[in-house]
């Protein structure tokens, strides 16, 4: 049958449009809600969400279809995704669902579905639940309807679980830190958890209305940040996205630091105190050459992933690596979580700035990355690449760049986007592949 509901992380789109309508949240309750139920013991699903007001029109939906199928639903309210992915096993439920749609604008929407391990659903998994939502929903009678209850305590337990990451003779305390929470789902937790070890702590993107999610702030639009840095005189900032599960940080000087420094930072210290395990990390396609030839100094191997933190999860616990992630500041750090969270990566790499008690200007810069420029092609709708034209046009981008560099084309799993990524150690050849690729494949579209 194949996905269509499913991309690379979960279910997303335009609120109250196919397929983020209630219509879908309820069949997605249904059929979760019978896949999932285990023994003869009462089935729970644990529900978070980031603060987009469109939360509140899938969130009951999703409960009815739940509670229909027999499985009883606890409510986190507003959360980070890899709260909910925490709290999946930790309360012992057969499924934890995450209501938001991560650095999108407030307009969109988003589902992702954590198993009773706290993991990220497989393929298989998201295709074989896509047929039973196809198919007539499967009831529970009147006895065995699901109740629904709200956890008050699920900040407090995420939070504790974070600072018990952080070394506990270490503190915080001397740094000046501005943090962003894009309006999202950490506005409440990340401050809390910052401050309580120790850390002076400036808070921006703190006030959600159920509109300013992401908007002009948060990981995707760190220029408020940058300047607050600055201005303040913080020693670093902190970027998250709507739902935290990914992090950039910027350094005293109003750099960016990418997820790639970060990975590298993470990795080096693990690597020299013995704890990096797999003997390498786990990054995807769209991670930097520089980060691969800094690893490969070290002895330690890169695996590339396609793109989204699941397939990059994946690899890691097929490998046995317990670092990985993304570009973009998913950042997966095995032996504390199942998948990305932002404030967990920020607190390692605090931890190594406390620890060697220097600044995040001289150690995030762990290696130079080669020159890369991505570009966003909108399309109407799910391209296919394999088209002549298209097939065309990245076979002579790659033979321009004969080997000096790397050209990756690739639909968003998340957005109707093509990315055009090209990647060279000369400027001004990556320009033009970046150009004559862009513009044949958006004619050919």
């Amino acid at each position: 049958m194949g996905r269509k509901l499913f991309g690379t992380d979960g279910i997303r789109g335009m609120a109250n449009q196919h397929p983020m309508t209630c219509e879908i949240a309820l069949k997605l309750g249904y059929a979760a809600g019978a896949m999932f139920a285990r023994g003869k013991h009462r089935n729970r699903v644990v529900i978070g969400k980031d603060t987009r007001r469109s939360g509140y029109m899938l969130e009951p939906a999703l409960t009815a279809g739940f509670v229909a199928a027999g499985m009883d639903v606890t409510l986190l309210g507003p959360l980070p995704t890899p709260a909910v992915a925490y709290l999946t096993p930790s309360l012992r439920c057969e499924l934890g669902v995450m209501i938001s749609a991560s650095h999108n604008g407030f307009a969109d929407n988003g589902i992702k579905l954590f198993g009773a391990d706290g993991y990220k659903l497989s393929d298989e998994i998201e295709e074989e639940l896509e047929a039973r939502m196809a198919a007539a929903p499967e009831l529970a009678d009147s006895l065995h309807l699901g109740r629904v209850d709200r956890l008050e305590g699920a900040q407090g337990r995420y939070i504790e679980a974070l600072k018990a990451s952080f070394p506990r003779e270490r503190t915080l305390a001397g740094l000046k830190v501005v943090v962003d929470c894009a309006h999202g789902a950490a506005y409440r937790v990340a401050p809390k958890i910052l401050w309580e070890l120790g850390a002076e702590v400036i808070e921006i993107g703190t006030e959600p209305d159920g509109f300013n999610i992401n908007l002009d702030c948060g990981s995707t639009a760190p220029t408020q940040l940058r300047q607050r840095v600055i201005g303040e005189g913080a020693d670093v900032g902190i970027a998250l996205d709507g739902d935290a599960d990914r992090c950039i940080l910027v350094d005293e000087t109003g750099q960016i630091v990418d997820g790639d420094q970060l990975i590298a930072m993470i990795a080096r210290c693990w690597h020299e105190r013995g704890r990096l395990q797999g003997g390498g990390v786990v990054v995807t396609q769209m991670s930097n050459l520089g980060l691969e030839r800094f690893l490969d100094r070290l002895g330690l191997q890169t695996v590339r992933t396609k793109v989204g933190d699941r397939y990059v999860v994946e690899a890691m616990r097929t490998g046995g690596f317990n670092v990985g992630g993304e570009q973009s500041g998913h950042i997966i750090l095995g032996d504390y979580a199942t998948t990305g969270d932002g404030l967990l990566a920020t607190l390692q790499v605090l931890a190594v700035m406390v620890e060697a008690q220097g600044r995040l200007s001289e150690l995030a810069r762990q290696f130079k990355p080669l020159p890369q420029r991505l570009r966003n092609l909108r399309v109407p709708k799910r391209p296919d690449l394999s088209l002549p034209a298209i097939a065309s046009a990245i076979a002579d981008g790659e033979h321009r760049l004969n080997g000096s560099g790397r050209l990756l084309v690739r639909p968003s799993g998340t957005e109707p986007l093509v990315r055009v990524m090209v990647e060279a150690e000369d400027e001004a050849l990556l320009a033009a592949v970046l150009d004559e690729v862009s513009d044949r494949i958006q004619a050919a579209l």
